[in-house]
């Protein structure tokens, strides 16, 4: 006789719930997708503008503005 995994259920519930919570309805999947989508473009952005503020350190207006502007 097999012997059945705790982690098989404890998977299926979470499934389950996931189903019923997210995918279940269109309205709710939908949404979670753009949500998601919008938070990850957020902070796809964040670190790959802060990747390269670090690889240019010194090479951008923003740090060499000071030698070529008088006010």
């Amino acid at each position: 006789m097999p012997v059945k995994s705790n982690n098989a259920s404890v998977a299926n519930k979470f499934a389950r719930v996931g189903y019923n919570t997210i995918v279940k309805r269109n309205s709710i999947f939908l949404t979670t997708i753009f949500v998601s989508a919008f938070a990850a473009e957020m902070v796809f952005d964040s670190v790959s503008d802060r990747v390269w503020d670090n690889l240019n350190k010194g090479r951008q207006w923003k740090d060499i503005s000071a030698k070529y502007t008088t006010e």
